[in-house]
């Protein structure tokens, strides 16, 4: 961050603040910081312009920041703070002189300028801090979205693939996240509804395949009755392949993917040609759902290799 920001002084008074018409230009407040400016900026970066009505300078920057953050498209966000109704976040920054901006990302000031730049200098802030054209490395953003997904954290990843859908409306994989989130879930009409809304041009995209196929799987165990009677069924005839074959797909719609490769494998080590193979070829509808990159996935693959070729 710019040393200059440490210097000049600022007069109070009162006023409203500059009109924000756009949804990436707010305004915040010492309460809403962490929510207008801290927690966006873990997806794309967000400049705070620090202002104060009795501010000339403040007011020739307004339109031009503006102009230039709205014509970035995404690539960042603007959050304007009147430091006399709130001045204790720029009082922690050091703020002395305004107009000030600072860029946060991933929730810390990373970088800011002071006074009314022209807007070639906005536009060259703004490529440095966003990349020039870019924007957020949303496939980076993707791949921390399908971590958090994977770990459990639900609203994490919801955020992060709802971030990459309003930077790209065309983002299949974020759909195809979000509709995964909804499928285990148990809401499969929501699951449907966001592969609805995938733009037209995009509907076959090999990334949605994993969801339709999740999509039917969640559909074909929702009538196999109670889990523990397959289990007993199975356990006192290990050859009912039909109650070991519905117990592996209720697994999969339970999530638990070890037990139903389990029983998977199983059918086909003991009968290969049970029911027209239909152990195998259920076992590859599974890798479907569950994408080439899951562990079980991997393992399935290996260990079905072993028992057909061994």
């Amino acid at each position: 961050m710019s040393e200059s920001l440490l210097f000049g002084n600022a007069a109070p008074a009162k006023a409203a603040a500059p009109s924000a018409a756009a949804d990436d230009v707010v305004n915040t407040t010492t309460a809403t910081f962490a929510q207008d400016v801290l927690a966006p900026s873990r997806q794309v970066p967000v400049l705070v312009d620090f202002w104060a009505p009795w501010c000339g300078p403040c007011k020739q920057l307004a339109p031009v920041i503006e102009k230039v953050v709205r014509a970035a498209k995404g690539r960042v966000r603007l959050v304007k703070m009147n430091i006399d109704d709130h001045p204790e976040i720029a009082g922690q920054l050091g703020i002395r002189s305004i107009p000030a901006v600072i860029a946060f990302a991933n929730g810390q000031p990373v970088d800011g300028f002071m006074g009314a730049v022209p807007e070639s200098q906005i536009q060259a802030f703004i490529d440095r801090i966003a990349g020039p054209g870019g924007g957020p490395d949303i496939a980076a953003v993707l791949d921390e979205a399908d971590a958090l997904r994977a770990s459990g954290d639900i609203e994490g990843a919801t955020a992060r693939y709802a971030a990459v859908i309003e930077a790209d409306p065309e983002a299949v994989r974020a759909f195809a996240g979000l509709a995964q989130i909804a499928v285990a879930e148990g809401d499969l009409d929501g699951a449907r509804e966001t592969l609805a809304a995938v733009p037209p041009e995009k509907a076959n995209d090999p990334a949605l395949a994993a969801v339709r196929a999740a999509i039917e799987l969640a559909e074909q165990a929702a009538d196999l009755g109670d889990g523990a009677v397959l289990a007993r069924e199975v356990e006192v005839d290990p050859d009912n392949h039909q109650a070991r074959f519905d117990l592996a797909l209720l697994l999969a719609a339970q999530n638990d993917r070890q037990g139903a490769l389990d029983h998977l494998i199983e059918i086909i080590r003991r009968d290969r040609t049970w029911n027209e193979d239909g152990a195998r070829k259920q076992l590859l509808q599974f890798f479907e759902a569950w994408g080439p990159k899951d562990p079980m996935t991997r393992e399935g693959r290996r260990r079905l290799s072993s028992v057909l070729f061994s």
